[in-house]
């Protein structure tokens, strides 16, 4: 296999079993003379796994920045260098964007290998259209999150989102407001021993007993509803006008004489979330 110096490689790597590693993979990790990881003690792992001995340099989005400058000069050089994250495809809500772009305008050659991708294992289990959209880590903080999920509501496309394990509640909570009519797929340990997919309508998706471990992939199913959209500035005010001599429900009735939009969705985007606090 002929190598090209002057270039980057892009290598994705196992998420969870270590032999899901391609044999082009192996190769170029043999003969790098340099690997530029997101955690050497987690690439150390594989490196073992394969029986393979190499430089490896920490690059992380702590200090991806600073290791740009190393990392071009070192290809400028006639080293070969690959970039991997800790599991799965680089770049894909993994560090190495900076450095890409970095090459392209030094005119440096970046040659992906492909491979595994929780993305894609997942929507492959999930049994979902395939025209899906890919957000990757969705906002910590419950206002941004809703302002998100408010937007990626709209679309009917198949969603793929990576969720820390030990919150997967709190984004289930808000799945199954903006999501109604939908299904879930929550998977979790793909390709490891424990490997498991939760599957439900997302309206009888009950709230986990216990946390889990590590990141999960959720996957939202499509929808075949027509979205319709209207003007939330609207409801808003008839919303305030009503609530000040009428009850929720007398609020939400008289909003639907004029405007068609589901009662669900005047409680959950407007009333609720912005009025009432519950």
């Amino acid at each position: 296999m002929k190598l090209y110096s002057n270039s980057l490689y892009i290598v994705s790597t196992p998420i969870g079993n270590l032999d899901d590693i391609t044999i082009r993979a192996i190769e170029i990790l043999k003969k790098s003379d340099i690997i530029l990881c997101e955690d050497t003690r987690r690439s150390l792992t594989l490196l073992n796994h394969l029986k393979i001995k190499k430089k490896l340099i920490s690059y992380h989005k702590f200090n991806e920045k600073k290791q740009i400058a190393i990392a071009i000069e070192h290809i400028k050089k006639g080293k070969i260098l690959s970039l991997v994250s800790d599991a799965g495809t680089p770049l894909l809500s993994d560090p190495g964007r900076l450095l890409v772009n970095e090459c392209i305008a030094e005119g440096i050659r970046i040659i992906p290998i492909p491979g595994v991708s929780s993305i894609t294992a997942a929507m492959t289990a999930s049994g979902f259209k395939d025209k899906f959209l890919f957000y990757g880590f969705l906002p910590k903080t419950e206002n941004e999150l809703d302002k998100v999920l408010r937007a990626l509501s709209e679309f009917q496309y198949s969603q793929v989102f990576f969720i820390p394990g030990l919150k997967v509640n709190f984004y289930l909570r808000k799945f199954k407001k903006y999501f109604t009519g939908r299904k879930l797929m929550i998977g979790k340990e793909i390709t490891k021993i424990h490997e498991n997919f939760l599957r439900n309508d997302i309206d009888k998706f009950q709230l986990l007993k216990n946390s889990l471990k590590g990141e999960i992939t959720m996957v939202v199913s499509s929808t075949e509803k027509k979205i319709i959209k209207f003007n939330e500035e609207k409801i808003i005010n008839k919303a305030k006008k009503y609530l000040k001599k009428y009850s929720l429900k007398d609020c939400v009735d008289l909003i639907m004489e004029t405007e068609k939009i589901n009662k669900n969705k005047i409680k959950n985007h407007i009333v609720i979330s912005k009025f009432i606090g519950y």
